[in-house]
């Protein structure tokens, strides 16, 4: 398959943060038949890179418990200036959790909080360009916003990433914009408001393509992960949400042009 269209302002790469980077290891092994690297302990941080086919998918870091924040999967979008973006997040709204930094050979990397409180990382290509298989068992398949704030997030949006809209449903029952359109979109922003819990902020998931998704969800339940939300068919494949053993939550997506 070819290469992923990344283009600025796009996703172009996850990471998980977890409490026991080798449970998740061997948790994602199973699920999706991921292998790894470490990279140098000194000038990375023992960063694990994530292969499907040989092919960089993901990336796994410690969650040494420090910041305070939970297991999670974050997902970063590409920028060609990683000082206007973090400068373009506060003008219009957003804050700075992590300021860019450079990430030796690799790129430059921040961490912003959208106007609705959603984390967001933003990435600048050096040598590192991104996950290089998307929409393929194993590999990362789509991203979504899910926020309160869904007209303000969708500006916000626009106006520090540069994304070309297109609205999908604008019914009291379901707001949803992408990133692009149709076959060409990228993300996508849902209005989240009616069913977010309490207490739960605003965040980006990750979903990740599989062959067979109730297969998928007997492997991860199996292997220490929790069943979320059911597997479902929708008119974009059947999904299913789940939880990996330490908690870092995401969804699954059996394509509908599969099988």
């Amino acid at each position: 398959m070819p290469k992923p269209d990344i283009t600025p302002g796009a996703p172009c790469w996850i990471d998980l943060m977890t409490a026991d980077p080798e449970k998740a290891k061997d948790f994602y092994t199973r699920l999706f038949g991921w292998t790894y690297e470490t990279g140098d302990a000194e000038k990375y941080g023992g960063y694990i890179m994530a292969f499907k086919n040989g092919a960089p998918v993901a990336g796994i870091m410690k969650n040494d418990g420090q910041s305070g924040y939970p297991d999670v999967w974050t997902t970063y979008l590409r920028v060609e200036d990683i000082k206007a973006a973090a400068d373009a997040a506060t003008r219009h709204g957003g804050s700075i959790f992590m300021g860019p930094m450079e990430v030796p050979e690799q790129g430059q990397m921040a961490m912003l909080g959208d106007v609705g409180g959603a984390a967001i990382g933003a990435w600048q290509f050096g040598g590192h360009t991104g996950f290089q298989i998307a929409a393929e068992p194993g590999s990362p398949a789509w991203f979504e916003l899910l926020t309160r704030d869904y007209e303000s997030s969708v500006n916000f949006y626009r106006d520090v990433f540069g994304w070309e809209t297109s609205v999908m449903s604008d019914t009291p029952e379901f707001r949803y914009t992408t990133l692009g359109s149709g076959d060409a979109s990228k993300a996508g922003i849902m209005d989240a408001s009616a069913f977010l819990p309490e207490g739960v902020p605003a965040n980006w998931l990750v979903y990740f393509a599989v062959e067979d998704a109730d297969a998928a969800v007997e492997t991860a339940v199996s292997q220490g992960g929790k069943l979320i939300q059911p597997a479902e068919d929708t008119p974009f494949g059947r999904m299913a949400t789940l939880a990996d053993p330490t908690g870092s939550i995401f969804k699954i997506a059996q394509s509908t042009r599969q099988g």
